[in-house]
């Protein structure tokens, strides 16, 4: 029990000394949740995960709370402004895989997944003025983030003050004892644990973890393009980790595994690292397989022994191969790599995005240090 409430634990409120004595009274109920804003978890949202999985092994009743519902208002937790709104479609299309991403670290015969959009979509009018009647307009203009914009004559959206009480009232629905989160959902939460006390009568703890800077140093986001996510391939997760700022290592043996780097150049230490957090999330076969690849590319210049191929009818530009080879999402993504100089085609740099290529097939692009594909 000592290790639950300490080893990757920011912080407990109340207090630490309350919540474990109640885990010595009795199996309590808790929850992680997650607003499904994109179609991928990373190895910041492994964190918290890896909490919730760890009191389910103890015998307690843990659920992941997919946001749902919440997801609709916009976390603005470190936001600088609104969160773009999201569509129900876009939603869906987002939990898609969540579970089988989840499921790497989570065992769903111990954990319950559920989606807060189940109740928060049923509240009625008083339903929603009744919660709001629990806590005070400047209370929640009292967040920082809020309080930045205000400063610079910005604007806060009334939905956006919404969101704790909604994610606060995921506490009341459920009549949990526990909730766990990021440190940067520490007001959320709080508002929840107010609100349990207020329309419950239940004492609420909250236990925060730490969250991980991305393989930059900047916070981890999609948008950032510094996350590694769960659904990566083993050579990509691989490459990724050893791209890690050396500063990092550290912090991302202590909070992604369970094991200590061994003594030795920092080099080497990412490679341990790449190796564990691979054969975490796929096997060790792959891992090994993963350190040849990187190995093959990196130190010994070769290329891939397996080039993932594509078709292309006729002579075509730069912009265009990349999108149709997958390598870019985007014409305008296209553009953007070969301004910034990480696009060879056959090992020679391309710098203008309207040069016509030729059909030809074994024609290798290379995009950046790890992507390669082939023309068929």
């Amino acid at each position: 029990m000592i290790d639950v409430l300490s080893r990757r634990v920011a912080e407990i409120l109340p207090d630490k000394k309350g919540l474990a004595a109640l885990l010595k009274k009795k199996k309590i109920r808790l929850y992680l949740g997650i607003d499904p804003t994109g179609n991928q978890l990373h190895l910041g949202h492994t964190i918290a995960l890896r909490k919730l999985q760890q009191f389910a092994d103890l015998g307690h009743e843990a659920m992941l709370v997919i946001g749902t519902g919440t997801v609709l208002a916009g976390d603005p937790s470190q936001r600088d402004s609104a969160r773009p709104r999201i569509t129900e479609k876009e939603i869906a299309e987002n939990i898609k895989t969540w579970k089988r991403q989840a499921g790497k670290i989570i065992d769903f015969s111990k954990v319950k997944m559920v989606q807060n959009g189940d109740w928060l979509k049923k509240l009625r009018l008083p339903d929603i003025l009744a919660i709001a009647s629990h806590v005070s307009a400047p209370r929640l203009l009292q967040r920082d983030m809020f309080q930045r914009r205000l400063k610079r004559g910005d604007t806060v959206w009334t939905h956006e003050m919404l969101y704790p009480l909604l994610q606060g009232y995921d506490s009341v629905a459920l009549d949990v004892d526990l909730e766990i989160g990021g440190t940067d959902q520490v007001f959320n939460m709080l508002v929840g644990r107010e609100l349990q006390a207020k329309m419950n009568k239940h004492e609420k703890y909250v236990l925060t973890v730490p969250m991980i800077p991305g393989l930059d140093g900047k916070t981890m986001s999609k948008t950032s393009r510094n996350t590694v996510n769960l659904a990566d391939s083993p050579r990509e997760m691989y490459g990724k980790l050893m791209s890690l700022r050396d500063e990092l290592v550290k912090e991302y043996f202590e909070l992604c595994t369970d094991i200590k780097p061994k003594p030795g150049p920092i080099r080497d230490q990412k490679a341990q690292l790449a190796h564990e957090i691979v054969s975490l999330y796929h096997s060790k076969a792959k891992a090994d397989k993963a350190e040849q690849e990187f190995t093959r590319v990196f130190r010994e210049k070769k290329q891939p022994s397996n080039i993932p191929v594509f078709q292309v009818r006729g002579a075509t530009t730069t912009t265009e191969v990349l999108r149709v080879s997958g390598l870019a999402s985007s014409n305008s993504e296209a553009r953007r790599l070969i301004n910034q100089g990480g696009v060879q085609i056959d090992g020679e740099r391309v710098s203008d995005a309207n040069k016509k290529i030729p059909s030809k097939k074994g024609t290798i692009i290379r995009v950046g240090k790890r992507n390669f594909r082939k023309m068929s």
